[in-house]
């Protein structure tokens, strides 16, 4: 009988619990600003004057603009399942959360399992102090459990009965542990620092080696001051390509969320903070082009072009056939010219086609191996692309020819004048010909066969084929220089 009763007494206290952190491992506020901010930059200028009127008008105001589908975000999974046990014994649940009424309410009716929901009004923030006399308003001192996540849940967690923690580490339920009886622990195993790591995508950072292609076209790999320069500079396109990446990925949270690989990356999965993102992307932007500007207004003009047309990409031309993919190849292309601008390196035409007809040819097979993909699906179109599913075949042929291009502007240059200027023996560089042409066609083949990654870079670095053509192309260009 006294196990009944217990279990009785216990069934009969609702847990509330938050929303944001908690119950998804986002931020309502800021997964609707940024939304708000995407359909429109120019609310931006509107969130300080809401902003000064608190932070529950700013919550409103965002909330009334913005439309958010609770299917797509990321929820803590075994506190969620926790939950829902929980139900089935019958326990009265309560949402919570200092996000807006609206967006709370649009979370509990997609989940179906809370009997009430609480939220800020436009008025009064629900958070902190205010959360916990509104719950003990409710249902009393002591006479509810509470589930959070952060230093301001303490204030509730010192009225209520139990305390249920979703923390990313064991000291921050110690710390509750003294203010409140601690019932229940979910520790989540994301890594903030793991997660920065994937976000600035260190491994796309090879594409900024491009920098160093004039000296290595001109021979002068070798003078320490002009390596020197050109390493700045490489480091000056990976804070700008950070910036990119991470506003990129703000943009595209709903279709990463969709998406079968980019659901992991470390924003769209709630690993790290929107906001902390929203803070990234101005600070590399700027510290890249300060770097820039210890070389010089060319590069600088340079890195600037880069990140306009990134953004612009991220924004909005992305969504137009092929302009997308010339946009790709311009800003590979951008990277070439600040490592002319920043060793002083005279212009090379024939570099400079080269890279073009290559650099489009690979943005290419991105596309293609994307429109496979979506073929495959049997779907018509590509999500946010501006490409149909028959396009697949004008997509290819383009690609093939501009890789052919590339390996024909390589062959008139061994033919040319220019070239004397350089290698004694120049009729050997055209034995890296049909070495480009195989490595070309064997990329085109595999992405034709729907095995290229989704990334044509990534392919790269893990393809041991590559470096094999690679090292061959280099000792080529050895025996031509004699």
């Amino acid at each position: 009988m006294g196990e009944q009763g217990t279990t009785t007494t216990e069934l009969a206290v609702p847990i509330c619990t938050d929303l944001d952190g908690t119950l998804i491992k986002t931020d309502l506020l800021w997964e609707s600003a940024v939304r708000l901010l995407t359909k429109n930059p120019i609310w931006v200028f509107a969130l300080p004057v809401w902003w000064a009127r608190g932070r529950a008008y700013l919550k409103r105001q965002i909330a009334s603009r913005v439309r958010l589908d609770p299917a797509r975000l990321p929820y803590n999974g075994p506190f969620l399942e926790f939950l829902r046990a929980e139900k089935m014994r019958g326990r009265k649940l309560v949402l919570a959360s200092a996000s807006d009424a609206e967006l709370v309410r649009a979370v509990a009716d997609y989940l179906g399992i809370f009997d009430e929901v609480m939220g800020s009004d436009g008025r009064a923030n629900l958070r902190g102090a205010a959360k916990a006399d509104a719950l003990v308003g409710k249902f009393g001192l002591r006479g509810f459990d509470y589930a959070g996540n952060a230093k301001p849940d303490l204030a509730v967690w010192q009225k209520a009965r139990h305390a249920i923690v979703v923390a990313r580490s064991t000291a921050f339920a110690d710390r509750v542990r003294h203010v409140a009886e601690l019932a229940h622990t979910f520790l989540t195993q994301d890594s903030r620092l793991s997660a920065l790591f994937r976000a600035i995508r260190p491994h796309q950072w090879v594409k900024n080696l491009i920098v160093f292609a004039p000296l290595i076209a001109s021979h002068k790999i070798f003078e320490w001051p002009l390596v020197g320069q050109a390493a700045i500079t490489f480091a000056a396109f990976c804070l700008c390509a950070v910036s990119s990446y991470i506003l990129n990925d703000l943009l595209d949270l709903d279709a990463d969320r969709e998406h079968r690989a980019k659901t992991r990356r470390p924003f769209a999965a709630g690993e790290l903070p929107l906001q902390f993102g929203l803070a990234l992307i101005p600070l590399t932007a700027i510290c890249g082009l300060v770097l820039g500007a210890t070389l010089g207004l060319g590069v600088v003009c340079a890195l600037a072009a880069y990140l306009i047309l990134s953004f612009s990409y991220s924004a909005a031309l992305k969504k137009v056939a092929l302009l997308d993919a010339f946009v790709l190849a311009a800003l590979y292309t951008l990277r070439l010219i600040a490592g002319h601008e920043a060793t002083g390196i005279a212009y090379s035409n024939w570099l400079l086609m080269f890279c073009m007809f290559i650099f489009l040819s690979l943005a290419l097979v991105k596309r293609f191996h994307e429109l496979r993909l979506a073929r495959s699906a049997n779907r018509i179109d590509l999500a946010r692309r501006g490409y149909l599913a028959g396009d697949i075949e004008l997509v290819g042929m383009l690609g093939l020819s501009c890789g052919v291009l590339a390996v024909l502007v390589l062959a008139l240059y061994v033919t040319s004048r220019e070239v004397l200027t350089l290698y004694k023996h120049p009729m050997f560089l055209l034995l890296g010909c049909p070495l480009l042409l195989y490595w070309l066609s064997r990329v085109w083949l595999i992405a034709h066969r729907g095995q290229m990654h989704d990334d044509p870079v990534v392919f790269t670095l893990k393809d041991w084929q590559s470096y094999v053509i690679g090292l061959l192309i280099l000792l080529v260009m050895l025996a031509a220089t004699g």
